[in-house]
């Protein structure tokens, strides 16, 4: 064998030869730190830190000057930002790609940079090039250009650079870009783009390049003949060819096609080998079932072991379908022909409109869903569903379960709380009021806050004999289409509704599913939408129901949050993650708008947790009212010290938080007196309170999960004689399948058997590829807590896997593998009756509580041995 086909022999460990010199060496897997120089040399990049979010560098594209950060805030599939193990944002070095898109900001058709590769929520890789710009950078004291065009999806923004693009002004440098950008394509398309894509697919992203590059050649022609009204236009036509003017000789090579599945179809012959598809079910999914098989040209996808794809270990997701580019992964015809033909599932919680499925067309031409990819508006076809509101119908009630949220796209809507106020704001809901009333045992604040002058509340009837509770003879809120979105907290985290909706005139709304939700946060265009939306509505809502102002007459609280209003943010944080440690300089004021937050202390060697918070709830400002007002005794009883974190504060699930910064808060407390007295009494009660007896179990009742409970299956060991007459009444109930195992936590003298807890924010609803796992109220009972596996389960066994408690079995159902839960017998007994195992307990041993009822018994039954032990 000849000295070119060996490998490079290793210089040193981890170490190779590269072809800019026997002096440096290239660490393995770090290639992606180095770039070219002028000389095509490659050189070492620095890595970007979190001080290069504030380094400002302007740049020049196609002319116009675009200022951007050095570097941005890496994100997840769902623009969350993604964190570091001290919960840091971990940062990415900002793209041309991400500049060019900032330039283009506006434009009619945006971006100019065409990506096939390329998606904004997956790592750029550069494989297809034709993303390539021409670079010129100051180079020996004066402005040179690459010698080569590079990728801008992957290559950094530097200072002074100056990029030209496929749309510049500049037709030496457009011509040479366009020249390689359609080559490229020209090769693509002839091996890989139907003739009639146009009518067939027409959202295929190979075909619309090409479509988009006949544009462009277009205007070029006639930026040519302006620049040279004398040119010859057929030499013109020449320069700037149109599609089809390439010719190239089609493949030779059949790669098949794979429609072994039942709701995707595989065209190899499509496939462009982008990796779209593998990144998306490896990095986005995590399911790892996509990769390459075979050499050369007849490379393709394959999955598992090269299976065919309905045999494989694919859960039929979607999401490899949705990320392809071209026509190699749509959705099987058939299916999509025949789900438009089924009738339309009705979610709504008001029952008041039968749903209507759109075809992507349709929903195209409204602005939310424009940068959705069509195959996804195929594939969730059901999951959108336009709906009509009459004046006095109800869109959803309060305190009822849903999993749903409503696009307001026309109309003006009544929103009615029906319950009188507390001292914890306008507007709380149902959910915060129960945390609040089942957590004030633990702080001692129950009366720390004044009350608000009650309301006036006057019934009015809505039609239908409905009847609802306005506030001063008004709605307690109205909405309209600029609020643009409501029910995302229900919809994503699957908390009760926190409201009575009513139609006030005729509405048009889209209800829409989870997944749809998480697709509209994920495209740059909707998310955009929805962020404003709730920065102009939503985020002065939460700032106004905040309890801080609890006291305030209504004209100071209007002008509190409008202090508030363009400086407070919201902040998303992931489960398990440090919002701050004790010990940290205070300075900021946080609010729980969804999630639950861990507040732990050290003492001496040991970590004490003493409070666990919910939405509504706020923490923080012991440190920062400690820097303004002087807590003397209350603060040195506490060991602490003034301006710090008395605390550790850490997110127990995915969090959402109103964060406001320590200025603003000062500015607040400066102005407004009965604010700062309100908190400092509540700071020094803090300080005072002893959880001593509460924390011993505190620690345990949260890792365990057991905040989020809201149907345990609690056996009382003083009581139970272990007889398992509550698993044979669950397998008699349930045809031979029991949905609970006698087994499980044991909590003071309590048992916690494996039976599903209906969790407040079930892990088991998240990802259902057929949406086959939810809630789902009872007739007459919109507030039914369990949940439930509909009959179209695929068996993936996705939800099993997400349950953190082990309470989802898998068990074979005739031919299919089907997930069972407990849904505490919900189609044999009524609301408020005992389900079969608690009703069949002969010793009055088993019981159904919620976490905070067992925590509550456990306190209780520990107060009261230490007080006999006195």
């Amino acid at each position: 064998m000849s000295d070119e086909n060996h490998a490079p022999e290793p210089i040193a460990a981890g170490f190779y030869e590269a072809d800019f010199g026997d002096d440096q060496l290239l660490p393995l897997g770090e290639d992606g730190l180095f770039a070219r120089d002028y000389n095509g040399q490659l050189v070492r990049m620095d890595k970007v830190t979190a001080a290069d979010f504030e380094s400002q560098i302007t740049i020049k594209i196609d002319g116009r000057d675009v200022t951007v950060p050095k570097a941005v805030p890496m994100t997840d599939s769902q623009g969350k930002l993604v964190r570091d193990s001290e919960g840091r944002p971990i940062p990415r070095a900002t793209t041309i790609f991400d500049a060019a898109t900032k330039a283009y900001a506006g434009e009619p058709h945006g971006n100019p940079i065409p990506v096939l590769c390329h998606q904004e929520h997956l790592e750029p890789v550069g494989a297809c090039r034709v993303c390539c710009v021409e670079i010129a950078k100051v180079k020996r004291g004066s402005m040179q250009r690459e010698r080569k065009l590079l990728p801008a999806c992957q290559h950094r923004v530097e200072d002074t650079m100056e990029v030209q693009t496929i749309a510049s002004p500049d037709l030496a440098a457009r011509k040479r870009i366009e020249s390689n950008i359609r080559t490229i394509v020209n090769l693509l398309a002839t091996d890989h783009l139907p003739e009639n894509w146009a009518q067939n697919q027409p959202a295929n992203e190979l075909g619309q390049i090409t479509a988009r590059l006949d544009d462009l050649a277009t205007e070029a022609r006639s930026m040519e003949l302006v620049a040279d009204p004398s040119a010859d236009p057929a030499a013109i036509e020449a320069k700037w060819p149109l599609t089809g003017t390439q010719r190239f000789s089609p493949r030779a090579i059949n790669r098949g096609s794979d429609t072994s599945s039942l709701r995707i179809a595989v065209d190899h012959n499509q496939c462009i080998l982008c990796d779209r598809c593998v990144r998306a079910c490896t990095d986005v999914k995590e399911n790892y079932v996509i990769g390459r098989t075979g050499k050369g040209y007849s490379t393709r996808i394959g999955f598992d072991l090269d299976d065919p794809m309905g045999s494989s270990s694919c859960v039929s997701c979607g999401e490899c379908m949705v990320s392809c580019p071209t026509g190699a992964l749509t959705f099987n015809q058939l299916v999509y022909s025949k789900s438009l033909l089924e009738e339309p599932k009705n979610q709504s919680d008001g029952l008041m409109s039968k749903g209507a499925v759109l075809v992507p067309e349709e929903l195209k031409l409204y602005e939310i869903f424009a940068g959705i990819p069509t195959k996804f508006l195929e594939w969730n076809a059901h999951s959108i569903q336009r709906r009509i509101y009459r004046p006095g119908d109800v869109i959803c009630r309060e305190g009822a379960y849903g999993s749903t949220a409503f696009i307001i796209v026309q109309g003006r809507m009544g929103v009615s709380i029906g319950r009188a106020h507390s001292e914890t704001g306008a507007h709380e809901g149902p959910f915060k009021a129960f945390v609040r009333t089942a957590t004030n045992w633990m702080q001692g604040t129950a009366n720390a806050r004044p009350r608000r002058q009650q309301d006036e509340r006057q019934i009015v009837h809505v039609g239908s004999g409905r009847s609802l509770a306005l506030v001063d003879g008004k709605w307690v809120d109205e909405m309209t289409s600029a609020d643009v979105i409501f029910g995302v907290m229900c919809c994503l985290n699957h908390y009760p509704r926190s409201a009575t909706v009513v139609a006030i005139e005729d509405t048009e709304l889209f209800e829409i599913n989870k997944n749809v939700l998480h697709m509209l946060q994920r495209s740059e265009s909707s998310r955009t939408i929805l962020d404003n939306a709730y920065r102009s509505h939503t985020l002065k809502r939460e700032i106004d129901e905040l309890t801080m102002f609890a006291g305030l007459v209504q004209s100071d609280r209007g002008s509190c949050a409008e202090i508030l209003k363009d400086r407070a943010e919201l902040v998303s944080v992931e489960k398990g993650q440090v919002i701050f440690r004790q010990g940290d300089l205070a300075t900021d004021f946080f609010k729980v708008r969804s999630g639950f937050v861990k507040v732990s202390q050290r003492m001496g060697e040991q970590e004490r947790v003493l409070d666990y918070l919910g939405p509504g709830r706020t923490f923080g400002e012991i440190g920062l009212i400690s820097a303004m007002v002087d807590l003397g005794a209350d603060l040195a009883a506490a060991g602490r010290t003034r301006a710090l974190r008395t605390a550790t504060c850490a997110a127990l699930d995915d969090v959402e938080l109103v964060r406001i910064h320590g200025k603003d808060f000062r500015e607040i407390l400066n102005k407004f007196p009965a604010v700062r007295e309100t908190l400092t009494a509540e700071a020094r009660q803090l300080l005072k309170r002893n959880v001593q007896n509460v924390a011993q179990k505190l620690e345990e009742f949260l890792e365990n999960g057991l905040y989020s409970a809201q149907k345990l299956l609690v056996l009382d060991l003083e009581s139970c004689t272990r007889c398992d007459e509550c698993t044979r009444a669950c397998s008699d109930t349930h045809e031979g399948v029991t949905r609970l195992i006698r087994e499980g936590l044991r909590f003071e003298n309590f048992l916690v058997a494996s039976s599903c807890r209906s969790c407040l924010d079930p892990y088991c609803l998240v990802g259902c590829p057929v949406d086959a796992i939810h809630r789902k109220p009872r007739e007459n009972h919109p507030g039914a807590v369990e949940i439930v596996i509909e009959n179209h389960c695929i068996g993936c066994g996705l939800c099993s896997t997400n349950c953190p408690y082990g309470n989802i079995s898998m068990h074979k159902e005739e031919t299919q593998r089907v997930a069972t839960t407990c849904d505490l017998c919900r189609d044999l007994v009524g609301p408020d009756e005992d389900p079969s195992c608690v009703y069949a307990c002969p010793h009055n041993a088993a019981f159904r509580m919620s976490g905070q009822e067992l925590l509550k018994i456990v306190s209780d039954k520990r107060t009261l041995a230490a007080k006999q032990a006195e």
